[in-house]
């Protein structure tokens, strides 16, 4: 659940970054990206100055998806927060500019989304960080057409990162087949025989982890899946498909799920009804504080997901340099002052930390510029990044961010999952 607090929280620093987004705005220069001026030089795109740069985010800050949607825009806000009081970001071209967020609610409604992108479009230098698969595709094609950068947004769709499909975009997180893959490859390692029941959401974020799980345990002869049901990302209840899945026997339930209180309900349910598998849940939905403790999931054999960065609830985390200045920041410039609950608030983090280093790379102010210093970033290891991953945007069809590892709930946190336990 999301309290009120938190949804208070969340207006507050929109309201905020507004204000300061539609100041930023009114002042910059206007012109088409890489036309040259007057001087030679290539004239600014919209949404940059000497000296500010103002990002664009639209993601659900309202509704079932709030919780992880105002991380994407706190932790970002979080990090700029913190460079801008520094003096700002040197950019490529030699000046150092402040760096606005706007961002807008979208409450994960597709149409309110290209809403929200049609209001930004014109103000902002590129769009960045929003969160959903859905809601980011409904305003791809615009962005393609209008030539903005959709630049390491928080969706794990493969299209993002097809340069050929989306020129002007690309994904940060891992895509959902690397995730389902990654499992799959876990499960297919044990030495007994698993019987696997799925639940997917109707749409190319399900269809993605189910496609990469199916993948995983590809020639796997201890590995039946026995039912396989969707529901639909507007559904409020799964408890009839939940019902039919705990009939098949499965003692493994793979779970493509987006949606946090479904996530809740389904833990819930298949308790009630005497089905305790073990689980599979996507990275963006299996926070332990969020949804896994109201969920009940030590009740289960195991509960898996994937990760590639640290988590802000771990019991060393707050100890730890990286993450003690990420808390400060978080508090003191989104206005967050809790120890985030969703993997999002790092991540944004981190989105962040590498747009840092692709202005730092920027000789023009301009998107067309942007877009090929995007795609130049390798082997980046951003702020509170697990071992073994990094940042690299040079693989066309792979996003920034495409290592992941498994990982097991211990009843308070994860540990690596090296086998299946």
């Amino acid at each position: 659940m999301i309290s009120h607090r938190t949804r208070m929280r969340a207006v507050s620093v929109v309201a905020g970054l507004g204000i300061v987004a539609l100041l930023a705005a009114g002042c910059s220069r206007g012109g088409e990206s890489g036309n040259p001026s007057e001087s030679g030089a290539a004239a600014a795109s919209p949404g940059i100055t000497d000296d500010s740069i103002t990002l664009g985010i639209t993601t659900p800050l309202s509704g079932a998806t709030a919780g992880p949607g105002t991380c994407t825009v706190a932790g970002i806000t979080a990090y700029f927060g913190a460079k801008n009081a520094d003096g700002g970001v040197k950019f490529g071209d030699g000046k150092t500019r402040k760096v606005e967020i706007k961002a807008l609610d979208d409450a994960y409604d597709p149409q309110k989304a290209a809403a929200n992108y049609d209001q930004l479009k014109d103000s902002v230098f590129a769009m960045t960080a929003g969160l959903g698969t859905p809601t980011n595709r409904a305003w791809r094609e615009a962005a393609i057409a209008d030539k903005v950068p959709q630049a390491l947004i928080m969706t794990g769709d493969p299209i993002f990162s097809d340069q050929k499909q989306s020129p002007w975009q690309l994904g940060y997180v891992p895509i959902y087949q690397n995730e389902g893959e990654a499992f799959g490859k876990l499960l297919a390692s044990s030495t007994d025989n698993h019987k696997v029941a799925i639940l997917s959401q109707n749409d190319d974020y399900g269809q993605g982890y189910v496609e990469g799980f199916k993948k995983g345990i590809e020639g796997a002869k201890n590995i039946e899946i026995v039912k396989e049901l969707t529901y639909e990302a507007t559904d409020t209840s799964v408890d009839a498909q939940l019902t039919e899945l705990a009939g098949s026997g499965a003692d493994v339930f793979f779970n493509a799920m987006s949606i946090t209180p479904l996530v809740i309900s389904s833990l819930q349910k298949t308790q009630e009804l005497g089905w305790k598998p073990s689980w599979f849940l996507p990275s963006n939905t299996s926070s332990p504080s969020a949804i896994l403790e109201p969920g009940g999931a030590s009740a289960f054999p195991g509960v898996y997901t994937v990760a590639f960065a640290q988590s802000a609830a771990a019991p060393t985390f707050a100890d730890s340099e990286d993450g003690k200045t990420f808390l400060a920041d978080l508090k003191q410039y989104a206005d967050y002052p809790d120890t985030p609950a969703f993997p999002h608030c790092v991540w944004s983090y981190q989105v962040g930390a590498t747009l840092d280093q692709v202005f730092q790379k920027m000789t023009e102010p301009t998107r067309d510029d942007f877009m090929k210093e995007l795609r130049s970033v390798k082997d980046y290891v951003a702020p509170l990044m697990l071992e073994g991953s990094s940042v690299n945007t040079t693989e066309d069809g792979l996003p920034a961010v495409s290592t992941v590892q498994v990982q097991k709930y211990n009843g308070k946190g994860y540990a690596p999952a090296t086998s299946w336990q």
